[in-house]
């Protein structure tokens, strides 16, 4: 089995990589007379196409005579290749129609299409970036407020050269005695969890921060059932709101008005409540001034994501009454918005390490067994056909064709 590295084609350019060097050489390794492992050339990738070669790791101009391809994000059109079977995350599994014209592609070339989104073993993804996200979310959103009130100066987290080199930036952080929140228990709120404790925030219980007065910074962090409420009693049924969110409506609102900051990290469904509404950030009491849309649904959970921001241009602000975007920091009374949709992006080279380090511990052995549950789960196109599991793409892709 030949596997390739595919240089990532996506504008703008991500860093990222399935595997770092050293992992390669591990499993050239570890599988030699199984696997052999090259990577495309690339003058952007967050490791060097010299750090490959000093690994023993050829670095080729084309990957043509591979039999799987991995990447991180979607391939463009034109460098798909006929008939191979490639590793990506493909964001079309929800009808993306932004994405419409790669699934059909991908199905008019013959390709095996695997998402990383779908990897599951009971349920639960084996591979993501979500701690990734939220680690640079939460920064991002610390490095928002201390923007837009003048109190602390950091280096963006792009310009860090790795996790520790940012936490101890965020040593400088001097927060005033504000309170913060944080949507979602999984793996990307765990991960601003994580930057909000190693800063020195004291962590505290939802009732405890609705209700208490502190002389220091605090943050709470929300699951699902601490926002989210059945319409006909209050009660909160996990197994139920996952499948039936409709029957539920959000009482977040609390929060805003107590709250500064807010970091939203929960996986929202479009069947499920807003946290809030478009009407409710122009009332008085709505206190929020920065939110750190880690999620990054346009006009989601969150009416005041109106778009994505990127990178390079991290903040845009919204005006409370005309929900106008506004230049960033125009104005100490407009919100704050940092939603990049890319933000493990900003620490490439940790980020890539953990992922291929799941990558190693499930994937390279499922792909060794023989017919892996695991792999045929998360096939979303199999030599141009749709699989059975998602045969609810079939008038997606024939859709406006």
């Amino acid at each position: 089995m030949k596997i390739g590295l595919i240089k990532e084609g996506k504008f703008p350019v991500d860093r990222r990589v399935a595997f770092t060097p050293k992992q390669l050489a591990y499993m050239q390794e570890k599988y030699a007379g199984k696997i052999t492992f090259v990577v495309e050339g690339s003058p952007v990738r967050a490791f060097s196409d010299d750090e490959y070669r000093e690994n023993g790791i050829p670095v080729v101009p084309e990957l043509a005579d591979c039999d799987i391809l991995m990447g991180i994000k979607e391939v463009p059109i034109p460098q798909l290749m006929d008939h191979k079977t490639y590793f990506f995350f493909s964001h079309t599994i929800k009808k993306q129609a932004y994405n419409r014209p790669l699934l059909r592609a991908i199905m008019e070339k013959g390709i095996t299409l695997i998402d990383y989104e779908v990897l599951r073993n009971q349920g639960e993804r084996v591979v993501a970036f979500g701690r990734w996200a939220g680690i640079v979310g939460g920064y991002n959103g610390l490095w928002t407020y201390g923007k837009k009130t003048g109190l602390f100066d950091l280096r963006r987290a792009k310009d860090c050269d790795d996790l520790e080199d940012l936490l101890q930036e965020a040593k400088k952080i001097q927060l005033p005695p504000i309170k913060m929140v944080i949507t979602g228990d999984g793996r990307v709120g765990n991960g601003v969890r994580e930057i909000l404790l190693a800063t020195g925030i004291k962590e505290v219980a939802p009732k405890e921060l609705l209700n208490n007065y502190y002389d220091e910074p605090v943050f709470t962090q929300l699951g699902m059932g601490d926002y989210n409420r059945r319409k006909t009693d209050g009660g909160f049924d996990k197994e139920e709101f996952s499948r039936e969110p409709e029957l539920y409506e959000s009482h977040f609102l609390k929060f805003t008005e107590v709250c500064d900051i807010l970091f939203a990290a929960a996986y929202w469904d479009p069947k499920a409540p807003r946290l809030f509404e478009a009407r409710d950030f122009a009332k008085e009491e709505f206190n929020l001034s920065v939110i750190a849309d880690i999620t990054c649904d346009i006009e989601g959970s969150i009416p005041t994501t109106i778009k994505a921001s990127t990178i390079a241009d991290p903040i845009y602000d919204v005006d409370r009454e005309r929900m106008e975007e506004l230049p960033p920091f125009g104005s100490q009374h407009s919100l704050s918005v940092m939603a990049i949709d890319n933000l493990p992006c900003e620490l490439p080279r940790d980020a890539s390490e953990d992922f291929g380090k799941q990558l190693m511990d499930h994937i390279i052995p499922a792909l060794l067994e023989e017919n892996s549950q695991l792999i045929e789960e998360a096939t979303i196109v199999k030599k141009g056909q749709l699989t059975e599991k998602f045969a609810y793409l079939e008038d997606f892709v024939k859709e406006f064709k």
